[in-house]
């Protein structure tokens, strides 16, 4: 049999993710590890009685069970919980690393406040009584709507209890952190009229068009994502991976489409062009369940010909062509989108494009397709108590704009944060910020300019648990418990396709002097009094949450979730709340966004030649919550050499610039620069440059610290014209022997 070069490369790579992903090195490292226990310096947990708790994992937004186990009252070892539905005993590499986090150096101790530049312990009493104060006097003077929260999410009881506080405060500027999710939520509401969640269910699909999602770097549950792939092999369903680099998901997929990045929405636009011209699309859903098909249809058929698209993307016109009868042909086939991990919202036409080759072949809300997700509906607390100062605050325009006559889609824009703060005279300026289980000084684009408007704002309190980046801006840190010291509702897991709730539950008592974010929120609100007392009437967290969950609380103790076993996704007659009443492939509001453009990155061509990308890998993590020890000494030196990253580009790019493997060199793009050293290969695009995510963070602990590049250092967002999320996938860039 002969291998070409390509094929060789998607062997090479995928074998190497194929053993990251199977029980074996796990095997391995667990033997190991009861072998070395016969080593005297090894540290080993006193004998003692053995306990294991089920509870759920908040590390990403996968919502995997968990098995705690526990020797007396320490944690020695984190598994997947079996039967669970997300994750039925499997977990991933940061999963398994968990008790690191509860037990590492990079733990706030205790509230901390910032006099003269350092930070100094003070008591939880104190602490409350400062911000308590400071939120007091705003309000009086009528400044209740300069107060703002960023927080990782908007789910689940502890951010609503965050959100509740700003409106029956007087502040409309509660942001969630972005993601794909953002993009996707305004697809669903445009064309299916509901305001859900996105779900796939790919382990029942026979066919998985991936537009760039990292289905096997952490996409959605990633955990999931891997059963379902193993099922896919298993039935012979087959992985097409559409992205500009060779990453592990195209290494171990079917077929790996290599792209000019930037260009996924016009060729997922093309396919849909031939499905159509040959008649492959489901003509009983398009006749009867949807509208404005017709108008749309010239619009692909005149504008995204295969021919044109080929062009514009860098992909042949026979795999164009290929591509979208294979997927028309399949039985349950399943079109995805939200590059990497799915942490950047993206182009909201992008994201249509993809939405729009589901809806051709008739798969929302079938078995193997997309679904519009309802949240569980659980969360029914009494309706507020507006006093004048509340109403008022709550009118004024946000502080990033969402909702606004220019971003009317929008509900959440922290990527304009910066520059509403900088530049923007029109806005208030923010005077609170608080940040809850977020890292935005880290992971949104352009830290620098992120820090900068922080710098501004003359009260910043975060809820962390780390010292991270944006913990170190903080003027006071109120440190919540993990997630191993707390309870907690984890709702609905990022892309999985049913409703569901899991629990976390405390395993250990708290380690050190630590509050629940839920706590000190409702100690705020005692504090302030008044209506804002009013709205929170629990003594604790814990008393809301067992309240607030009600009959599901037992189930949840018991076996760790709850799933709605009677919820069944609504047939097409009932499934669209538009106002036609069906799947809407243009109306007025979609035609208001205007015709489809590609989004170029930031830079001048000139000056700066080549495209720098981000992407993204299992043993590093860019979330709130960084690599722990253990994956970072699991980072291959493909990536890392000591403390130096390597960049990927493209062995002809690099020849051409006089730059060999292994060579440093310095990465420039409009935001910074920095020093990183080369390596050649053909699984990328050529004129472009790959960076791994999860890297150069300047705060933590000395494992994490200090290693690396981070690429949001480098990189800026651009604005989507339609919704003014960050639709960037790559900033301008050039290489100079260093």
């Amino acid at each position: 049999m002969k291998i070409d070069r390509r094929s060789f490369l998607s062997f090479a790579i995928g074998g190497a993710a194929g053993t990251a992903l199977t029980p074996l090195p796990w095997k391995l490292t667990d033997d190991m590890s009861i072998w070395s226990q016969m080593w005297p310096w090894t540290p080993v947990p006193a004998r003692g009685a053995v306990t294991v708790v089920k509870s759920a994992c908040t590390l990403c937004p996968g919502g995997c069970g968990i098995n705690v186990r526990k020797v007396d009252d320490r944690v020695v070892k984190i598994e997947g919980l079996p039967d669970h539905p997300v994750n039925d005993g499997s977990l991933c590499t940061l999963g398994l690393a968990g008790a690191q986090l509860l037990y590492g150096p990079r733990r706030v101790k205790t509230p901390l406040k910032k006099v003269n530049g350092r930070f100094v312990a003070i008591s939880w009493e104190d602490a409350l009584a400062e911000v308590s104060e400071k939120l007091s006097d705003l309000r009086a003077k009528g400044g209740a709507h300069t107060v703002a929260c960023i927080s990782s999410s908007d789910r689940g009881t502890v951010a609503e209890l965050l959100a509740r506080f700003l409106r029956v405060f007087g502040s409309p500027n509660f942001i969630r952190m972005p993601s794909s999710q953002d993009a996707y939520e305004v697809a669903l509401y445009l064309t299916q009229g509901v305001r859900a969640i996105p779900g796939f269910d790919v382990e029942h699909s026979d066919f998985v068009l991936s537009f760039g999602s990292g289905l096997l770097d952490g996409w959605g549950s990633p955990v999931y994502l891997f059963k379902a792939h193993s099922q896919w092999r298993d039935q012979g369903g087959k992985l097409i991976q559409v992205e500009p680099r060779l990453s592990r998901t195209a290494a171990k997929a079917d077929q790996w489409v290599p792209i000019n990045p930037g260009t996924e929405g016009a060729l997922a636009l093309g396919i849909a062009g031939v499905i159509i011209k040959e008649s492959l699309y489901d003509e009983k859903f398009v006749n009867s369940h949807s509208s404005g098909f017709q108008e749309w249809k010239r619009l692909v058929i005149d504008g995204f010909s295969p021919e044109i698209v080929s062009k514009v993307t860098g992909v042949k016109v026979t795999v164009i062509t290929e591509l979208a009868r294979s997927f028309a042909r399949a039985n349950r086939p399943l079109a995805t989108g939200g590059r990497g991990k799915g942490t950047s919202p993206g182009s909201l036409k992008e994201v249509l494009a993809v939405h729009f080759l589901n809806a051709l072949v008739g798969n929302l809300g079938q078995k193997g397709g997309s679904w519009a997700v309802p949240e569980p509906e659980y969360i029914d607390w009494p309706e507020l108590e507006m006093e004048q100062a509340a109403s008022t605050g709550n009118q004024q325009t946000r502080i990033d704009g969402a909702g606004s006559d220019i971003y009317t889609h929008a509900r959440y824009l922290a990527n304009r944060l910066p520059e509403a703060l900088l530049t923007d005279p029109g806005y208030q300026p923010v005077q609170v910020l608080f940040i809850s289980e977020a890292n935005p000084a880290y992971s949104l684009p352009d830290t620098t300019a992120f820090k900068d408007a922080v710098a501004k704002i003359p009260m910043k309190v975060s809820f962390s648990s780390y010292l991270d980046e944006t913990a170190e801006l903080a003027d006071l840190v109120l440190p919540n418990h993990t997630y191993l010291e707390r309870y907690e509702d984890v709702p609905a897991p990022s892309g999985y396709p049913l409703p569901i709730i899991s629990l976390v539950r405390p395993v250990v008592e708290p380690k050190f002097n630590s509050m629940h974010t839920g706590d000190a929120v409702i100690q705020l609100a005692k504090a302030l009094g008044g209506s804002i007392s009013k709205a929170f009437p629990w003594d604790s967290y814990e008393e809301c949450l067992e309240e607030t969950l009600g009959d599901k609380w037992e189930s949840l103790m018991e076996q760790g979730y709850w799933v709605d076993s009677e919820y069944e996704a609504p047939g097409w007659s009932e499934a669209f709340e538009t106002a036609s009443e069906k799947f809407e492939f243009t109306s007025r509001e979609i035609s208001a966004l205007g015709n489809y453009s590609l989004v170029k990155p930031e830079g001048d061509e000139a000056f700066f030649p080549l495209v720098l990308i981000p992407f993204d890998t299992m043993r590093l993590w860019s979330g709130y919550v960084g690599s722990p020890p253990f994956l970072i000494k699991s980072v291959e030196d493909t990536l890392l050499q000591k403390n130096e990253v390597l960049v990927e580009i493209h062995a002809a790019t690099a020849d051409s610039l006089g730059l060999g493997s292994g060579s440093t060199a310095v990465l420039t793009t409009p935001k910074g620069k920095a020093r990183v050293k080369i390596r050649t290969t053909e699984g990328i695009m050529p004129g472009l440059i790959a960076l791994p995510r999860g890297l150069g963070h300047t705060a933590n602990d000395r494992f994490l610290a200090g290693k690396g590049v981070n690429y949001n250092r480098l990189a800026g967002p651009v604005e989507d014209g339609a919704t003014g999320h960050d639709a960037a996938w790559g900033i301008r860039a050039r290489l100079a022997k260093a």
